[in-house]
């Protein structure tokens, strides 16, 4: 007996039945089903099918973020205590508020009492607050007397907290106090600035724009002479030689001489040419008001604190935090403090002596003798600066979530893995991890694949014509030659560019040519190289240097390695002065837009080892191809491997011959085998401890990862009631094999369908309940106009066959799905039948005179979709059956048709319909195609049967495992058949299994609908 298992994958439950046959595939008992509810919340289900894929713990790891980031800065300022406590910097009133006894490990550097005691505020002996540094404070009224003299006459006072900043400038040319420069310091420990990894935040440089805030003199004004609506355009020129366009109903000549506060923004082409556009600043721009404090900061030539002391003076009454400051990159604060250590240590002995370092290491690092002798090495203001107040915690590694080589591995040398059978100690092997995406290796591999698998196919023909462009070795090469300096192949690229078809476009746009990828698919061509090489251009530099791999290659590890900009920046001056680059190169370089951390299947060694088997033409080298293949042209391995890779009729019986092979063949002739990652299971023993240790998180999405788990569970609890299962189907919804793109655009394309169906439905609606109030010349009507036609329900008289039913929808408030369809459908093929050529009139478009026909018969090949119908008399319908549409053209063009509507109709001549479909559905190749098939290509059947892209590769592979046979690879296991949604839909009534359906099914249903207490449910 056989057990099959038909499993319906969707994201909200998992649908299974259980059927029994015996040899000969008659059911031997009735068919088990039921379903398993899967766990999510809704709002969850919602956002995946929006392609969201945000994990459930979301909202609890943020609050956690920021309590660490809250933690992290308070033990910051404990260890700054415990230094500041060591130097008998801070002053009595504060010291004493913080906890110094070491057996009270809860207040240890830490304030007592839970208080948070100011540094520069005390008490009298009155309890009154007091200002700590009445002498500084002094010292700065002052200074403001003879800059801003009435701003402190009659006895006027400013803010004493603006002490702090007259400190930091104080600091950087004379002597602080030993408490005053501990406020200092304790400023720079509260506000340290921002840290930005590179990549983060930084939308500019990955849309190739750059927005900077300008102060800028206007040179000139010219009046253009061109007009927008009511608006004169005038040419503005600055000073800097550039110019700009705009629009203004007033004139702008006053502009010129004036300075004006400009965004100006950059963008650059594909080659690097650079465009500005000007607009006026907006103030709840955060990226720009950081962008415009850092670049004054920096043309003040100052430090942060003399910046906003020397703008006090001038201004007093400007807003410091918030509009003055805004936040900026950490490097200006760290840049100051620096100027102010260097300095102070002149004046300060105890950032010179030994005895105190030494003191201070052992406060912090009592048991680290290790980073303690790295520190002695440095002084006491390195010990502030880099490792106290600007430590920055290096982020943890993530390697070991980068799935592992199914081929490599290293061997190394494990006293514990010892062969029971010999005692002695043999190498332990650890799985290499998988490429990065943006590695050079990756890009060559992944260019070479999409070679082999393009193919062009002739528009008009339907046929592939690759062989006529793509003939040998060498077009081959010319073609990787031309996507390996692109970042984007598209269809343009390949068939009006690299085949120079351009000259050769259709009135309707189209080229005479296509692909075999939908046509506004984008694939990626060699992102790596083509940002290089924008780069050298922006620098203005030769790019012939990564034209040798070894150099391309160390150049993107420089920059994919290094995230620090600072760090990436040193490295790349480096790396110009070992090959006499320019300064340029460092800047472009060190600005680039960090590569995505994304990972490929197979290891850096292993896709250098395919590639010398996939290359072709000028890029092949027969030296580079391994030794392995030796076994194949000696015909020394299984007969059954050796049929398989030379299934195409492929000759390897030379070194010379293994050149320009697919991914599965160079898996083949390489390794041996194609890559299986899971072993079968013998047991449901064994699945259970696969589903116990399965890795949370190694599919980066909760949503499919939980619906796998429920599925692995699923078919765990059958193997273990019913037994072995020996075949499975598996159904999955459209979604689950969907990416998350594509999940999002289909959300995009379903709101916008939403908006034209109930446009569609308002118009219907006024047709039917005002058909006689139509005015020809309104322009609310200009729409409605567009869709009037000779017999509208205007023209209906009460003798009219269909009157009553024509009435009976003309007053329905609401139309129904099925009209929506037909008018769409009516209004798509320009209100005609395609098989007749006849006009279809609105007075008989919802009766029984005209069916919904599909184009390729659901008998022959299932497709419901929209694509796939017509509107056409009903008689035409019955004649056409299960034929293709071009099928019935040619059989039976001329032949006239009975119709009760119409009378005799003839079927159209092939010339006369193949210029008919063009023309109604010259934007729509899907449908014109499907209407002059002639016969059902063999891919859509491919397609239909072996739909096993995205997330259910990962479903089909886990499967198999439980029913593949000893030896069988897991990609071709021919037990787990995928099936598409409509096998479901169609079971029961078009795939002649009534009687299956009635006998085994249906009594099921009956039990399950007479079950009256719902715990019984459980059951089912």
């Amino acid at each position: 007996m056989k057990h099959i298992l038909g499993l319906d994958l969707g994201t909200n439950s998992i649908g299974w039945a259980l059927v029994s046959t015996d040899e000969n595939g008659i059911p031997t008992q009735e068919i088990q089903l039921g379903s398993r509810i899967i766990p999510m919340s809704q709002d969850m289900m919602g956002d995946f099918d929006k392609g969201k894929s945000v994990s459930a713990t979301k909202e609890r790891t943020t609050k956690r973020s920021a309590r660490r980031l809250r933690q992290r800065e308070l033990l910051r300022r404990e260890r700054l205590f415990r230094v500041l406590h060591t130097l008998q910097f801070l002053p009595p009133h504060f010291d004493a508020a913080i906890g110094w006894n070491r057996n009270d490990t809860a207040h240890f550097g830490k304030f007592l009492n839970d208080s948070e005691p100011k540094i520069a505020w005390t008490h009298d002996a009155m309890g009154k607050p007091q200002f700590f540094f009445m002498e500084a404070f002094n010292e700065m009224l002052a200074d403001f007397q003879s800059h801003q003299p009435e701003l402190v006459a009659n006895g006027k006072r400013i803010p004493m907290d603006w002490t702090l900043y007259y400190l930091r400038k104080k600091a950087l040319s004379q002597p602080l106090s030993k408490e005053e420069l501990a406020w200092v310091l304790l400023s720079f420990n509260q506000k340290r600035g921002y840290y930005q990894l590179r990549g983060e935040g930084e939308e500019e440089a990955e849309n190739n724009k750059k927005e900077e805030y300008l102060k800028i003199t206007v040179a000139d004004v010219v009046e253009t002479g061109e007009k927008q609506r009511s608006n004169t355009e005038y040419l503005i020129t600055f000073n800097d030689g550039t110019n700009f366009k705009k629009a203004s109903k007033h004139p702008l000549f006053d502009w010129k001489g004036k300075e004006k506060k400009f965004v100006r923004t950059t963008t650059y082409d594909k080659e690097g040419n650079e465009k500005h556009s000007f607009r006026a600043p907006q103030e709840d721009d955060w990226a720009l008001l950081k962008t415009r404090t850092e670049s004054l900061i920096g043309k003040s030539g100052t430090t942060v604190g003399t910046y906003i002391y020397d703008t006090l003076l001038a201004t007093p009454y400007e807003k410091i935090r918030g509009k003055l400051v805004r936040t900026i990159e950490r490097r200006f604060y760290k840049e100051e403090l620096q100027q102010i250590l260097e300095a102070q240590t002149a004046f300060h002995p105890q950032f010179t002596d030994p005895d105190i370092l030494e003191a201070c290491l052992q406060e912090l690092y009592p048991h680290n003798t290790g980073h303690q002798e790295s520190l002695r090495r440095q002084n006491l203001a390195y010990l502030l600066l880099h490792d106290l107040i600007f430590y920055q915690r290096p982020l943890k590694s993530k390697k070991s979530l980068i799935a592992n080589c199914p081929y490599e591995a290293r061997y190394y040398n494990d006293p514990n893995n010892i062969n029971q059978a010999t005692g002695e100690v043999e190498p332990k092997a650890a799985p290499l991890k998988c490429i990065a995406k943006s590695n050079p290796y990756y890009q060559e591999f992944r260019l070479w694949q999409f070679i082999r698998n393009l193919r062009i196919i002739d528009r008009e023909s339907d046929e592939d014509v690759t062989h006529l462009y793509l003939a040998d070795t060498d077009k081959r090469a010319e073609l990787f030659t031309f996507l390996n300096n692109i970042d984007k192949i598209t269809e343009k690229s390949i068939i009006g560019d690299f085949l120079q078809q351009k000259k050769h476009k259709g009135k309707d746009g189209n080229y005479p040519l296509t692909w075999n990828y939908p046509a506004d698919k984008e694939h990626p061509g060699n992102e790596t190289r083509a940002a290089m090489l924008k780069a050298f251009k922006k620098a203005g530099m030769d790019s012939t240097l990564i034209d040798r791999r070894d150099e391309e290659y160390r150049l993107w590890h420089l920059l994919y390695s290094i995230d620090d900009k600072e760090e990436l920046q040193g490295a790349l001056r480096k790396y110009a002065q070992q090959h006499q680059l320019p300064d340029s190169f460092a800047t472009v370089f060190g600005n680039m837009q960090p590569f995505k951390k994304e990972y490929g299947a197979y290891s850096e060694k292993a896709i250098k080892k395919l590639l010398t088997v996939m290359r072709e033409g000028k890029y092949w080298n027969e030296e580079e191809v391994p030794q392995e293949v030796a076994q194949i042209i000696n015909k020394t391995i299984d007969e059954h491997l050796l049929t398989q890779i030379s299934y195409n009729g492929r000759e390897l019986t030379r070194r010379n011959q293994f050149q320009g092979m697919n991914t599965w063949e160079a898996c083949l002739a390489i390794y041996g085998r194609q890559p299986t990652r899971i072993d079968r299971w013998q047991s449901p023993d064994e699945l259970a401890e696969y589903i116990r240790t399965f890795k949370q998180h190694s599919l980066r999405n909760p949503v499919v990862e939980q619906v796998l788990l429920e599925t692995l569970r699923t078919v765990h609890d059958l193997w273990v009631k019913y037994g072995h299962i020996d075949e499975i189907h598996v159904e999955l919804g459209r979604n689950m094999k969907q990416t998350a793109k594509q999940r999002e655009a289909d959300t995009k394309r379903i709101a916008e369908n939403e908006n034209t169906n109930m446009r569609i439905k308002l118009l219907l609606q006024e047709m039917k309940n005002d058909y006689a109030e139509v005015r020809p010349y309104s322009p609310m009507q200009q729409s409605i106009l567009k869709i009037y036609e000779e017999g509208s329900l205007s023209s209906l008289r009460k003798d009219d066959k269909d009157f009553n039913d024509i009435v009976k929808i003309a007053h329905t408030g609401q139309p129904t799905s099925a009209e929506l369809k037909r008018y769409k459908l009516w209004l798509e093929q320009k209100y005609r039948s395609p098989y007749t050529g006849r006009t279809i009139s609105l007075s008989q478009l919802f009766t029984t005179a005209y069916e919904i026909e599909h184009v390729i018969p659901q008998s022959r090949y299932f497709d419901d979709s929209f694509s796939n119908k017509v509107i056409c008399e009903a008689e035409v319908n019955k004649e056409k059956g299960n034929r293709l549409g071009m099928e019935f053209i040619n059989q039976c063009h001329g032949q006239p048709i009975r119709t009760v509507a119409h009378g005799d109709v003839k079927i159209l001549a092939p010339e006369a319909y193949q210029e008919l479909v063009g023309d109604m559905y010259y934007s729509n190749p899907t449908k014109k195609r499907k209407l002059l098939m002639e016969e059902i290509p063999a891919e859509f059947i491919q397609r239909q049967m072996n739909d096993s892209r995205y997330i259910s590769r990962t479903v089909m592979g886990l499967l198999s495992a439980v029913v593949r046979e000893e030896g069988e690879l897991e990609a071709n296991s021919k037990h787990v058949i995928p099936c598409t949604g409509g096998i479901t839909d169609r079971l029961k009534q078009d795939w002649g299994l009534n009687d299956v359906w009635n006998t085994l099914v249906a009594p099921r249903f009956e039990r399950m609908n007479s079950i009256t207490d719902s715990s019984d449910y459980g059951r089912w």
